[in-house]
């Protein structure tokens, strides 16, 4: 594991550069409609390494692992509740590899697809879930954990302190935002970035920011009001390849790597200090983004 926080390496002003798309990656890999994502840690760990490494060649300075879906209630789906932690421990040994000790690896933790609201779970249930996620991304190797694709407040919550109570990770945490018109951004249980960055710091995360569901251009006015509510803490943005289109039978995601480098100012300026890629960003999106960083 790296020695030196993230934290402390953005506190100077430094700006880093996170990797990008997992999941697509993976379908072009061979990952067929049905299958476990996760479990190619165990049946096609080369597969996932190669991603993870082409992330390290173009510059990234953080890379996540295959655990996006690695919770108990998620894995419970292909009959896997019995092997979250070999699957999580294998997720981040896989990162670890091949990022070495220079490079951080950021274990990431999706949502689980349980509506607290509805009572189809308690908060102890999740705490439960997320801090076995979180203890074995931390002994497989992780840095810091990326809680991702956050909607609703509560169950972000209570991932960021099953990890803070329970590991020494760092904690990131992220959230994705639909547009509703003019500067107006929600996640689907009506959380403002506002109001999610407040709740994230005010339970422990070290790093916020958003993740998917926009591109890099929606982000700029995100980040800005994650920063004017929470001025102090370091913010991530994994934006999309712009938004998805259908064309000729195939999602395709437009955003061009020279596309998104042109917008790179914008979202610094805005207060961003980490900036990577989500849904159909490529190493050549990460390139682009790392080539602005080094000639600045």
């Amino acid at each position: 594991m790296r020695k030196t926080t993230i934290t402390s390496v953005i506190q100077p002003g430094k700006i880093l550069v996170s990797d990008g798309a997992w999941g697509t990656f993976l379908q072009q890999k061979g990952l067929q409609a049905g299958e476990c994502p996760e479990l190619w840690n165990i049946t096609h760990p080369d597969s996932v390494q190669d991603i993870a490494r082409s992330y390290i060649n173009v510059g990234a300075d953080m890379i996540k692992t295959n655990s996006f879906g690695g919770t108990s209630f998620k894995l419970e789906h292909y009959g896997l509740t019995d092997r979250v932690s070999e699957i999580n421990e294998a997720a981040a040994r896989l990162s670890r590899e091949i990022a070495g000790d220079d490079h951080w690896v950021i274990g990431s933790v999706g949502p689980t697809g349980k509506m607290l609201l509805l009572g189809d779970v308690t908060v102890e249930e999740l705490y439960e879930a997320f801090k076995t996620q979180a203890i074995a991304l931390e002994t497989g190797g992780a840095d810091a954990v990326c809680i991702e694709t956050m909607s609703d407040i509560d169950e972000a919550i209570t991932a960021i302190r099953a990890a803070k109570e329970n590991t020494a990770l760092e904690v990131i945490c992220t959230f994705t935002f639909d547009k509703i018109g003019g500067n107006d951004f929600r996640t689907m249980m009506g959380v403002s970035p506002a109001e999610a960055a407040i709740a994230c710091v005010d339970a422990g995360a070290d790093i916020i920011g958003s993740n998917c569901g926009n591109g890099l251009a929606n982000m700029i006015q995100i980040v800005a009001q994650m920063r004017k509510a929470a001025p102090n803490t370091p913010i991530i943005v994994h934006a999309n390849a712009g938004f998805p289109e259908l064309r000729n039978g195939e999602i395709i995601y437009p955003e061009t790597p020279e596309q998104i480098q042109v917008l790179i100012p914008s979202i610094i300026h805005a207060g961003a200090n980490i900036i990577g890629g989500c849904c159909g960003t490529t190493p050549a999106h990460i390139a682009a983004i790392r080539s602005w960083q080094q000639s600045n």
